[in-house]
């Protein structure tokens, strides 16, 4: 498998199977209700880990929670709230939307109040080795001059950094306009704080990620990924935080980028009104939608939502349910038993290696769901003459195929009522009583189902 790195701009290689993957992504910050940009993010990499570990893959997938930053401060203190009980309600909220959206192959959830000692530490040790220096009364900043690589990952020298600051950045007598926070003095009292050597404060943003991956992967480690918009300058602090605190290079081995999601071609914001939370999302649609429409936008693609792109996924899905329906129904034919053998295992074969080419050059899941559509569209005209061991070997294989993508094919059970119902309009149909039979399938819709006339057979299909 190949994926596109962000700092070389190519195509590298993904380590050796027998070693287990340490991937790092950069988690929320915790201080209002997830939306559907971090849907996008999470879902990317749940859909990447699991189709790794379907390959036999041991992945370690590590993500840090941003519970300590300004804009959680701001927002506690205008809810005359506690920062750090606020950010756990939220965190609290994250982990339910997580969840309902099947994200599951996080190996550890890392909470940055959790890991003060190591910030600190790798905060003192870039003070020891020249790279961190205290303002007064302030807190200690990293001195981007004092290392070379700095704009490595973005493209941009030192000068072009000093264009844009981060968050918890701001103060006039910094070295260097594009210099970052490491740890900030505690100023008032209704700010969270820990005693340390540093002084009595709180970790700057970016210090937290890298504090956190190097107790658990060490210095350098495979793959870092997080959404487009993190890539200046929290990728590029973390890249120079990190090396220069080792000494060691490369911080990591591949950068994967999320791309950006808008709405309708525009920035999602609540001032423009078009801000949609997971929540929002999952009381129109399913679970199975959403992850749907990450699948079928490439990973580092922009992605424009819109509740018609919604509908359109929600069509597609339904198209490859209804198609391994279609087959279960075959598959249950007495008649199709003997029929002889096609060539369908020759058709999954090239589908397979079709897919999978797909999936491992730079995990283009657009072009693997174009190959199911394709597999869809060769075998629909023959499958009322396909034996029925075949079809389930195909109902099966299409049904696993999406499990490793962490999508499930519901085939909803028959009401008793309804086959009944099919049943009589089936005879009346045979006997040419074309006015009953049409009455009925009235009847069919009424109850939520559709009856079609196949070979084999009505084939009754949820609307």
């Amino acid at each position: 498998m190949r994926l596109y790195d962000t700092l070389s701009g190519g195509k590298i290689d993904l380590p050796k199977q027998e070693k287990k993957i340490k991937l790092f992504v950069c988690g929320p910050t915790v201080y209002d209700k997830s939306h559907i940009g971090h849907a996008r993010t999470f879902l990317v990499f749940d859909i990447f880990v699991r189709y790794l570990r379907s390959l036999g893959h041991k992945v370690f997938y590590l993500q840090n929670i941003t519970n300590i930053d300004d804009k959680i401060i701001d927002r506690a203190r205008a809810e005359k709230k506690k920062p750090l009980a606020f950010a756990k309600v939220f965190e609290k909220d994250y982990y339910r939307n997580m969840k309902a959206l099947g994200v599951m192959s996080v190996t550890k959830y890392a909470r940055a109040s959790d890991f003060i000692k190591e910030i600190e530490q790798q905060v003192k040790t870039l003070k020891k080795k020249g790279f961190a220096y205290e303002i007064i009364g302030d807190g200690y900043y990293f001195d981007i001059s004092k290392f070379d690589d700095y704009g490595k990952l973005s493209k941009r020298t030192a000068l072009e950094a000093e264009d844009s600051v981060s968050r918890i950045d701001e103060n006039v007598r910094k070295k260097n306009k594009g210099d970052f926070a490491l740890w900030k003095f505690q100023k008032t009292n209704d700010e969270p704080a820990w005693n340390s050597s540093l002084g009595r404060g709180r970790p700057g943003w970016h210090i937290e990620d890298t504090a956190i991956t190097e107790k658990f992967f060490g210095p350098q480690y495979d793959i870092h990924g997080g959404a487009v918009d993190l890539k200046f300058p929290h990728h590029e602090a973390e890249i120079a935080q990190q090396e220069a605190a080792s000494g060691k290079k490369p911080f990591v081995q591949i950068w994967m980028h999320a791309g950006s999601l808008s709405i309708e071609g525009r920035k999602m914001s609540k001032s423009l009104g078009n801000f949609i939370t997971i929540d929002d999302f999952l009381k129109k649609y399913s679970a199975d939608v959403m992850r749907w429409i990450v699948l079928s936008h490439h990973y580092r693609s922009p992605l424009s939502f819109s509740w018609a792109l919604a509908e359109e996924a929600t069509t597609a899905f339904k198209t490859v349910e209804d198609f391994v329906a279609k087959a279960g129904f075959v598959s249950n034919v007495k008649g199709n038993k003997n029929l002889p053998k096609s060539d369908l295992t020759i058709d999954l074969k090239e589908f397979d290696n079709k897919f999978y080419a797909a999936l491992n050059d730079d995990f283009n899941t657009p072009l693997a769901l174009g190959h199911l559509f394709g597999l869809i569209t060769k075998i629909q005209p023959k499958i009322w003459q396909i034996n029925t061991v075949e079809t389930k070997m195909l109902a099966n294989h299409i049904i696993e195929t999406f499990k490793i993508l962490g999508l499930k094919i519901k085939i909803p059970k028959i009401p008793r009522a309804v086959a009944i119902l099919a049943q009589k309009r089936e005879l009346l149909r045979v006997n040419k009583q074309f006015i009953q039979s049409d009455d009925l399938r009235k009847k069919i819709r009424v109850l939520g189902y559709e009856t079609e006339d196949t070979p084999l057979g009505p084939w009754i299909k949820q609307k």
